[in-house]
């Protein structure tokens, strides 16, 4: 029998697998896909890391504690995970982006400066607003390397004794207080506890919640700019712009891991069935960026290099759902993270061992 069996083996599964066998435990991994894979949210060669969270300022404490992870993953991975590029948040003094970054900010005491619009464009002429809107710079932002986090995580679980297996779908489990019963296609696995996090899957496998998970299909795009020295690593911070209606643009100074400058946007794109994806780009697809990086990135509206498409796991308010099972308390449940969980995937990892080993 293991300690703990995890369910998915993405950017909260391979965390969780990892403090686990770090302290020890006999530990068990899942994974319907490869390790690391493409067939959900952890892809796409960069993700954003921030502290000025707009969202809400109680995430920032969890957010100190990620940092000190990525850090830590970093010295014992030897790999070099995480980019400190500084980060810049534009839109409207009252808009939610950038007045709750600077609550965020100011509340937790975290270094940051205020740009008005000429400013703006005095230090970062790549990016053009209109009068009205200002900008948050925060140092400490910057972006992470989803493919090698989840690949860090999960061989350092390895090398701490835990078993992990890819190409093993779940089709069923059953919690009792004898403990867990998993049942793949291969096989049955028992254990003490039970880690789901299973990102957009999650519907397909937890019951009881009293919430629905939408999986909504979302695009990632890359382009050539006009002027590629000014989107440079070390010449752009990682950015947000908000959109009038309230929906963020975002992206990253591009990256030796694609060609390319990628931008995409925050907001919940089609509904979709994640066992019936459409994983290919379709015509339509460039529209939900294309017509945003003429208005605001001139300079860098030149040929489409690349589409790709990941999943968001939306739930209702799109805060995340991380707690014990309401009615099997030895099954821990991880979803919900809605396009903005990377970042956080070193401390919740962390988070799901506790709740599996220690309450």
């Amino acid at each position: 029998m293991h300690d703990v069996i995890v369910i998915g083996m993405g950017a909260m599964g391979s965390a969780t697998a990892f403090h686990l066998a770090k302290r020890g435990a006999k530990v068990l991994g899942l994974e319907q896909f490869d390790i690391p894979h493409s067939r959900g949210s952890s892809h796409g060669h960069s993700r954003m890391i921030r502290q000025a969270y707009f969202e809400h300022p109680d995430y920032v404490p969890l957010l100190k504690r990620a940092y000190e992870l990525w850090f830590d993953l970093e010295r014992e991975s030897g790999q070099k995970l995480f980019h400190v590029t500084g980060g810049v948040y534009v839109g409207k003094l009252d808009g939610s982006l950038v007045a709750g970054s600077r609550k965020a900010a100011e509340l937790h005491g975290l270094p940051h400066e205020m740009l008005t619009r000429e400013q703006l464009q005095a230090r970062f002429p790549q990016i053009i607003v209109p009068d009205d809107h200002v900008a948050l710079v925060e140092p400490a932002a910057g972006l992470l390397i989803p493919e090698r986090v989840v690949a860090s995580h999960a061989r350092l679980a390895l090398e701490h004794g835990g078993e992990l297996h890819a190409h093993e779908p779940v089709t069923s489990w059953t919690a009792d207080g004898a403990g867990v019963r998993v049942t793949t296609t291969k096989g049955t696995y028992k254990a003490k506890h039970l880690v789901i996090a299973a990102g957009t899957w999650a519907s397909r496998l937890v019951r009881d919640l009293g919430v629905t998970i939408r999986p909504t299909r979302q695009v990632l795009g890359w382009v050539w700019p006009k002027k590629p020295e000014l989107f440079a690593l070390g010449k752009l911070p990682v950015w947000a712009i908000q959109n009038d209606d309230g929906s963020e643009h975002y992206g990253f100074p591009m990256m030796p891991e694609a060609p390319g400058f990628k931008l995409a946007h925050h907001f919940p794109g089609d509904n979709t069935d994640p066992d019936r994806n459409e994983w290919a780009a379709k015509p339509e697809d460039e529209a939900t960026f294309r017509p945003f990086l003429k208005r605001h990135f001139p300079d860098a509206d030149g040929p489409l290099l690349g589409i790709r498409i990941c999943m968001y796991e939306n739930s209702p308010d799109s805060h995340f759902i991380i707690d014990r099972h309401p009615v099997t308390p030895n099954v821990t449940v991880a979803c919900g993270f809605s396009g903005h969980g990377f970042k956080f995937s070193s401390v919740v990892g962390e988070v799901l061992a506790d709740l599996a080993t220690s309450g």
